[in-house]
This record gives C-alpha cells, structure tokens and sequence, in this order.
C-alpha cells in the first residue's frame, strides 16, 4: 500500500482544483531547477505558485506527495510521446521516434529530469511508480513490429532485448542530461547508434 506521505489528500475534479494542482506542480519544478533539492520545499512551491501553503497541503500532504506528483506527470507525458510512436507502420521508424522521445524527455528540461532520476530511485518513490507506465512493454511491440529483426521473433528474446535497450538508452540519456548537453539530435542519433549496433548484432548461441 502506498504510504499516506506520498498520496494525493484529493484528486481536484472542478476546473479551478485542476488548475490549482497544475499550477502547484509547475512550481514545484521550476523551484527543483532553480533552487534544487536544497531549495525544494511546501513554503517555496506554494510561494513560487502564487497560492497558500493550506491550499498546497489540501492536495498534497508532504514534499514527497508532490515530488511523486510531479514523477508522474513527467511520466505519462513521456509515456504519451512514447506511445504515439506505435503509430508508425514500421520497425525502424517507429524505434527510431522512440529514440528521439527519449532524447528529447531528457533534454527540454535537463536539471529537472537529473533530479527526479535522482527521486526516482529512492525505495519508496520507486515502489509508488511500479507498474504506472508500460515503458518496456511499448518498446517490445515496437520490436516486433514490420521490419524487425530475425532473431527477435521469439517473444523471449524480444522481451530480453527490449529490458536491454531501455536500459541503454536510460543510461545514455541520463548521462548526457548530467553533463549538461543540450543537442536533442545529436544525443538521439549516439542512441540510435548503440540501439541498431545491438539490434543487428546476431545473439549468441546457446
């Protein structure tokens, strides 16, 4: 069970609690890239939103509640622009908008996404998040779309292959957001590089 910390006091249903809770949220990211997690606190998003603290803790109970509010609305945004992807009729098109989806994620707000990384691989943050998105799910039926490789047709490999190059891919991006980088094209196509590098590796046989 998710902690009472972490979850929501109540999910805003009239156009003014939407409205308020979008406003919270932006604040609070853009106190994450100005002030960092130092800086990171209800007083600051509240006062960064224009809005009360009681108003803040009306939805969300802890700084935690927020900074996981916050994960998920970066999450479904990127699961979203990743989903679209599907779209494509091919293997390569479609993995290839995959790769720039990520690129992209990480890149249009590089000092926000290297502190919610960072959030993100805290136990509990972690667990809340478990099974909200279907990130490796969505690169598996991209794999095994027209046009994939051979090997990959056998569901276990492709299941393995997709878990690797999310992996990656992960790696890749997070470590050009930590250094600063700001090229969206360039950091896809070094992603590009790696994933079709390994794609068209044959497997080793067992």
């Amino acid at each position: 069970m998710q902690p009472d910390a972490l979850r929501i006091r109540k999910a805003p249903r009239q156009r003014r609690a939407v409205h308020t809770v979008d406003a919270l949220l932006e604040a609070a990211a853009l106190v994450l890239e100005e002030d960092g997690l130092e800086g990171f606190n209800t007083n600051a998003v509240a006062r960064r939103a224009g809005a009360s603290v009681g108003s803040l803790y009306q939805y969300f109970p802890s700084k935690d509640a927020l900074t996981l509010a916050l994960l998920l609305r970066e999450d479904r945004a990127f699961h979203d622009a990743a989903s679209a992807t599907l779209e494509l009729p091919t293997f390569r098109e479609a993995l290839t908008a995959f790769i720039g989806v990520t690129a992209r994620q990480q890149l249009a707000r590089p000092q926000l996404a290297l502190l919610l990384d960072q959030q993100e691989d805290r136990p509990e943050i972690r667990a809340a998040l478990s099974g909200k998105f279907r990130f490796r799910a969505l690169l598996k039926e991209i794999l095994g779309k027209p046009g994939g490789p051979g090997h990959l047709q056998d569901e276990q490999r492709r299941d393995l292959a997709a878990a690797d190059l999310l992996a990656m891919m992960r790696g890749m991006t997070d470590s050009a957001g930590g250094r600063g980088e700001r090229d969206v094209d360039d950091l896809a196509y070094r992603v590009g590089a790696a994933v079709f590098g390994y794609l068209d590796t044959a497997p080793r046989q067992m």
